[in-house]
């Protein structure tokens, strides 16, 4: 078909070259006619025939286009009812397809439809039974928990009862003590008994006195007196003596509970009053240099009482400066008391020292005089190793007399001189001679 629409055009075209070549000739030959005035009329003829010619060609060609124009009107009707069948067709078959497409789509979501709604009703199942099983555990460990927090209550609330018998029985011993320590002589001796254990763990025996007197004629007596590590033939003394104001701390304690700040300051008012006046009896009584050093100690019994004096500011520093009395309390004497312990070790190997040096020059003296005793030794050993050597010269020949001698009598001395020669140690020549 495009062929045809091609060589139809290609006649059209020619037709048209044709009717216009006639016309440039036709032209041509008027021109000339025209130049020539009248020549030749054969040419003439000549150029009427191809004009004639050139015409029924161009009619020809104007035929066949025609022709060729209804040819490809014809051609056109026919495509155009061609397309338009094809395109009913096509609109059929893509109908037909969209119907196949939309029943599929629609048993799809049928089908995915009851998938889910297995899935979901499987899914119903397995929660219901994750639910179940959950809650039996639950159940389980409720039950089990229940049973561990009851007993435990149970155990705590004996616990506690028996806590509470404690407490009572410790309420009841602290009513003791305090009706004990109400008495004033009780609370000096619960903390002389506290100082003596204390010295008593540290110190090495014999390193302390017990109520002792230091003033010739005075009725004064020190708790403990601990002796220091001097090389002295009467070593000073460090005294110490324990105090328990019971009262001033009981008050303090009781403003610090009832969170009372104006009757705190007032007990520990009292307190600072108290530790001073007991720490000047001290200095007054019990620093008497040189039978004692220059400084005493006041022991707190408690590390609670201490604490208390040590919030005091500048407490503690006023009573050191003056009155010369480091206050101490069950944490701090011990350390001290290990310093002075460790100034007896020092001293005792200063001492041993002494006598391993007195030792060593002795020894060496002693050396001395066996250096001279070997030398003697040498000296006479040398002779004395050549009297032996004419010693066993002189036996030698005695017993070569006493071998050559006959009868009964002479057998045992012979076999005792045997003896004895071969008993001899190889030092001489058979014949005698002395080795050397």
């Amino acid at each position: 078909m495009p062929e045809a629409f091609g060589s139809g055009a290609a006649g059209l075209q020619l037709g048209l070259l044709v009717l216009v070549a006639a016309g440039v000739l036709s032209a041509a030959l008027l021109l000339r006619r025209r130049a020539g005035g009248g020549r030749e009329d054969g040419e003439a003829d000549l150029l009427a025939r191809m004009y004639v010619m050139l015409e029924r060609e161009g009619a020809a060609r104007m035929a066949d286009g025609e022709a060729l124009r209804a040819r490809l009107t014809d051609i056109e009707r026919v495509l155009a009812a061609r397309l338009e069948q094809g395109r009913m067709e096509t609109a059929d078959r893509l109908g037909a397809i969209a119907q196949s497409v939309g029943r599929e789509l629609a048993e799809a979501r049928v089908g995915q439809a009851e998938a889910l709604r297995d899935m979901a009703e499987a899914s119903a199942r397995q929660t219901e039974a994750i639910r179940a099983a959950v809650d039996e555990r639950l159940h389980e460990a409720v039950e089990r928990q229940m049973q561990t927090s009851f007993q435990r209550v149970l155990e705590q609330f004996g616990a506690m009862q028996k806590a509470m018998g404690e407490v009572t029985a410790m309420t009841a011993q602290i009513g003791d003590l305090k009706r004990l320590f109400s008495n004033v002589k009780t609370r000096g001796g619960w903390g002389e008994a506290q100082l003596r254990a204390i010295l008593e763990d540290v110190l090495p025996a014999g390193a302390y006195l017990a109520n002792c007197r230091l003033r010739e004629g005075s009725a004064e007596v020190v708790e403990f007196a601990v002796r220091m590590p001097v090389k002295a033939t009467t070593p000073p003394l460090l005294a110490i003596d324990s105090k328990f104001p019971t009262e001033a701390y009981e008050r303090l304690l009781d403003a610090v509970e009832r969170v009372d700040p104006q009757a705190e300051r007032a007990a520990r008012r009292a307190l600072d009053t108290t530790l001073r006046i007991e720490a000047r009896k001290i200095a007054s009584k019990y620093i008497v240099p040189p039978v004692t050093v220059e400084f005493a100690v006041l022991y707190l019994p408690t590390d609670g009482l201490y604490a208390e004096v040590a919030r005091s500011p500048g407490l503690l520093d006023e009573i050191g400066r003056t009155c010369r009395v480091i206050v101490m309390g069950p944490g701090l004497l011990p350390a001290l008391l290990r310093t002075i312990h460790l100034g007896y070790v020092t001293l005792a190997l200063e001492e041993r020292t002494d006598g391993i040096a007195r030792l060593l020059g002795a020894t060496r003296q002693e050396m001395i005089k066996m250096d001279g005793v070997l030398e003697k030794l040498a000296r006479n050993a040398s002779t004395m190793s050549s009297s032996i050597d004419e010693a066993r010269y002189r036996t030698r020949a005695v017993a070569r007399q006493l071998r050559g001698l006959d009868g009964i009598g002479a057998v045992p001395e012979d076999a005792g001189s045997s003896d004895a020669t071969a008993d001899l140690p190889l030092g001489g020549a058979e014949d005698g001679a002395p080795g050397r």
